[in-house]
């Protein structure tokens, strides 16, 4: 019989290997989806930005694009609607911001105050407001009365927020970057 030393390894020990890193890719393999599907999907990361041209906006018009999987609202606001979101007490406010703090500047440097971007989604539960609507002319939440203003600061309801400006650059006079 042959005689087996204590410092080498044996059939045993290879099985022990081979049964461990079977085991352990296996368990790679049942966890790896389990991990993928916590990634952004690829819709979301396609649209991490975009580029908007507004010049087939008229003054007063509001165009709705998706971004990052909601709605986004650029309003080209009228010189009443402007008028009106700069006479406002920002004090009276439940989330007070001035109408400046909400706009951009264009290329010129200069407040574009006529164009207001927004995220079309209702800071109370994630509603989409209707445009136009609502005691101030912005925008109205239908689900639970949230009202905005023309600067979508919320005036009134259940919302405690403004509506979400979304970080946005003009690269033209009529071009604006989103993301």
């Amino acid at each position: 019989m042959a005689e087996i030393h204590a410092d080498e390894p044996t059939r045993r020990d290879f099985l022990y290997v081979a049964t461990g890193a079977f085991a352990a890719v296996g368990a790679a393999a049942a966890v790896w989806p389990l991990i993928d599907q916590m990634n952004p999907d690829a819709s979301v990361l396609a649209l991490a930005s975009i580029e908007v041209d507004l010049s087939n906006s008229a003054v007063g018009q509001e165009i709705t694009v998706k971004w990052r999987g909601k709605p986004l609202f650029i309003r080209h606001r009228t010189e009443e609607e402007i008028k009106a979101a700069e006479d406002v007490n920002v004090s009276d406010l439940p989330d007070p911001q001035t109408d400046d703090e909400r706009v951009r500047k264009g290329v010129n440097g200069e407040l574009e105050r006529q164009w207001l971007v927004l995220v079309g989604v209702c800071t109370h539960l994630g509603c989409v407001p209707l445009a136009h609507k609502g005691e101030y002319n912005g925008w109205f939440c239908p689900c639970h009365g949230s009202v905005y203003d023309t600067a979508g600061r919320i005036r009134k309801g259940p919302a405690p927020l403004n509506l979400e400006v979304p970080p946005y650059e003009f690269v033209s006079d009529t071009k604006v970057k989103i993301g």
